[in-house]
């Protein structure tokens, strides 16, 4: 059994199906935002700013809290290179949540908060008995991020703000199958599974409101290495003559998460309608390849690392969206956004089988009163068709992926309660 394959697994650490972005990016904190196309760099909606653009948040209006969550519904099918079958996941829901609290004075030139989102995760769960069962039969990611934050008006047209975002908490299981029979015809198993150790970046941006009609913001989000050390691994099902070349128990290893640099154009034609534009630029390219490390030996005696190609590239995500006052207490939205996959031809792996996406967004917000109000959103994504073949993943040297073609479509609906005051 070669060891890159033992690997693949690995290589989910922090991905999978992204819900709303490519790679394993996702961008789901303010259920306003989700409304419309996930827009938001150039917009002081709500107290989510601390998200899109921390600049934006002294021009926030309001101070307040407010608490979300999404639920994903993912179909994904698989066929292999000429198969005559689509293999489809076994159901499961992921329930990506925030929660963002502003303060500061009401008429003062700064805003500071806190907010808590989750920025990563995923979970699959490949047919029993698929194709490509010796790379990956699951996956279970989470991820937490705090970020205290802070924002001042410089004047009354413009604002800069920052904030330092935690990887709070990171977790993450995968399994896989192992190509070694037992005497019963059955494959064995591998389980990895670790925590990521807690580590800081920062989200700064800038927000210029010229006219009551127009505004603009800049935003930047800075990468974060996510590292495993000491996470476990657990072999099971294996027959006696195999157990001597599968004696590791810990596994270490390191991912980038991406920085990401936004521009955002806000526009006003009327006191009810606002209408928005986001251009998000993900520095992919510097995830080149996925390096492992092993206390003991893993697919052969000495072999105790191993290194599975990326070359990510950088990748455009552009998206549209708009909202509209029917009344006092009703607004609705609606969106769209076209997002560019990193991923290169002849390097999609199952814990990541991107493409190209396409999504529309739907949204309504109704206002109970002075102070609470709830909004829900709905999201529809579909991953574009994509095959790779067993020839080209022999020429990139990848043959630690599965040809074939896979085809994936999301729904998300969200909600979300907010207090002002």
């Amino acid at each position: 059994m070669k060891l890159k394959s033992l690997l693949l697994v690995g290589g989910a650490l922090l991905s999978g199906t992204a819900a709303s972005a490519g790679g394993f990016q996702v961008s789901l904190a303010g259920i306003k935002n989700n409304g419309m196309g996930g827009v938001g760099t150039g917009l002081a909606l709500d107290q989510a700013s601390m998200f899109y653009n921390p600049g934006a948040l002294a021009m926030v209006r309001e101070r307040g809290v407010q608490i979300g969550a999404n639920a994903t519904f993912a179909r994904q099918a698989f066929r292999a290179e000429n198969g005559t079958e689509d293999r489809t996941l076994r159901n499961s829901v992921v329930t990506p949540f925030s929660l963002f609290a502003g303060f500061g004075p009401a008429e003062g030139k700064w805003k500071a908060g806190i907010a808590v989102y989750t920025p990563f995760g995923s979970k699959l769960q490949y047919a029993e008995g698929w194709e490509g069962r010796f790379s990956l039969t699951d996956i279970d990611l989470k991820s937490i991020f705090v970020q205290p934050t802070i924002s001042y008006a410089i004047t009354e047209n413009l604002s800069v703000g920052v904030g330092v975002a935690v990887l709070a908490y990171g977790a993450v299981n995968l399994q896989r199958d192992v190509p070694t029979t037992n005497g019963q015809g059955q494959n064995g198993h591998v389980e990895l599974d670790g925590k990521a150790e807690n580590k800081v970046g920062f989200n700064a941006g800038i927000y210029f409101k010229p006219s009551e009609k127009l505004s603009v913001g800049v935003s930047y989000r800075s990468k974060i290495d996510a590292t495993v050390k000491g996470g476990d691994v657990t072999f099971s099902n294996l027959p006696e003559a195999a157990k001597p070349s599968f004696q590791a128990t810990e596994f270490d290893v390191t991912i980038p998460l991406p920085a990401t640099a936004s521009i955002g154009i806000g526009i006003m034609p009327t006191e009810k309608l606002t209408l928005a534009i986001d251009v998000n630029h993900v520095q992919w390219s510097k995830y080149r390849a996925l390096n492992f490390k092993f206390n003991n030996n893993v697919g052969g005696a000495g072999i105790t690392s191993s290194t599975s190609k990326r070359y990510y590239q950088d990748a455009l995500t552009f998206r549209l969206g708009g909202q509209y006052a029917l009344t006092e207490a009703f607004t609705v939205r609606a969106g769209g956004s076209y997002d560019m996959s990193p991923v290169k031809d002849g390097y999609v792996s199952p814990e990541t089988p991107d493409a190209n996406r396409i999504g529309g967004t739907l949204g309504v917000s109704y206002k109970a009163g002075e102070h609470f109000s709830v909004d829900v959103s709905t999201q529809f994504i579909s991953i574009m068709k994509r095959s790779q073949t067993q020839a080209e993943l022999q020429d990139n040297g990848t043959t630690d992926r599965v040809a074939g073609t896979y085809k994936t479509s999301i729904v998300i609906p969200g909600i979300g309660f907010n207090y002002t005051f």
